[in-house]
């Protein structure tokens, strides 16, 4: 990798809402250690400015705001990206992880593909089982069977839409990639916009994913590996489980509940073009 042509060209956003302070100095010295990142911006949706020492400490940039959501905090910094020319935006989450150089290994990584609109690369559990980060874009009957239906009753069709199936050891092209760590190419962004700010959370990566895939290809890459603690906090609270469903019918609304030509065209191009798996599959989540 030439070092050179990756450094300091990238910025990176973390927007935080009540944040434990050591995950989120965790994710901060993960940032503050590659080569890749030259500005880093936490966008804090909390009541309180209290995580405001946590980031100014590690020489991030600061900025408390009203919370309007993920995506909204989110384009706040890439707004900045854009504004003061970087090539890459690295949006993620607090309660990720890395070793090595991952920002770094991204950009030369979209660097020599120049087509890539933005990527992900392979995604662990803290107790290093695959995540299913990259998925078929859902129908409304996936997100509901998903939800409210035991497992026994929906494996089949849920191994279906989280690519279980799918050789994780070999990139591939995929309509929705989660938004955990999204790595863009900051000219794909000015061509398709950023996040859109109608969703406050849950679907805007599938949004903007989709809207990136039409003209790019957008990709899982696993030459990079992360670590992300997912706590998928709508399974644990009514109220975000109403934010979640909320979010989804504005999302399902703009693009279309049983009718969705665009869906089924992504869906079936990704079923017959990514890579499958010959041998037996380890444990994987979503």
């Amino acid at each position: 990798m030439s070092s050179h042509s990756i450094k300091a060209r990238t910025g990176a956003s973390i927007v935080v809402h009540r944040t434990d302070s050591q995950v989120l100095r965790k994710a901060l010295g993960c940032l503050r250690a590659s080569d890749a990142i030259a500005r880093i911006w936490v966008i804090d949706n909390s009541p309180d400015t209290r995580l405001r020492d946590v980031v100014l400490e590690a020489g991030a940039t600061y900025i408390h705001t009203a919370n309007r959501g993920y995506g909204a905090g989110h384009n706040i910094a890439i707004a900045q990206s854009l504004h003061e020319g970087l090539d890459w935006h690295l949006v993620m989450n607090a309660d990720v992880w890395w070793t090595g150089d991952v920002p770094a290994a991204m950009a030369e990584y979209l660097r020599q593909n120049p087509d890539i609109g933005m990527a992900m690369p392979r995604v662990r559990y803290p107790d290093g089982v695959l995540q299913y980060a990259c998925r078929m874009l859902p129908t409304p009957a996936d997100l509901i069977l998903k939800r409210f239906l035991p497992p026994a009753l929906t494996a089949r069709r849920m191994k279906r839409y989280l690519l279980a199936e799918a050789d994780h050891d070999r990139e591939f092209n995929v309509p929705y990639l989660l938004g955990s760590f999204l790595f863009f190419r900051c000219e794909a962004l000015k061509a398709e916009g950023m996040f859109d700010e109608r969703f406050f959370m849950y679907p805007e990566d599938i949004d903007i994913t989709r809207r990136i895939h039409r003209h790019w290809r957008t990709m899982y890459w696993p030459g990079a590996e992360i670590v992300h603690a997912h706590e998928a906090a709508s399974r644990r609270g009514g109220r975000m489980l109403r934010i979640h469903m909320a979010n989804m019918v504005r999302y399902f609304n703009k693009w279309g509940w049983v009718f969705d030509r665009e869906r089924r065209q992504f869906n079936r191009r990704l079923l017959r073009d990514m890579p499958r798996s010959n041998a037996p599959q380890p444990a994987g989540r979503g």
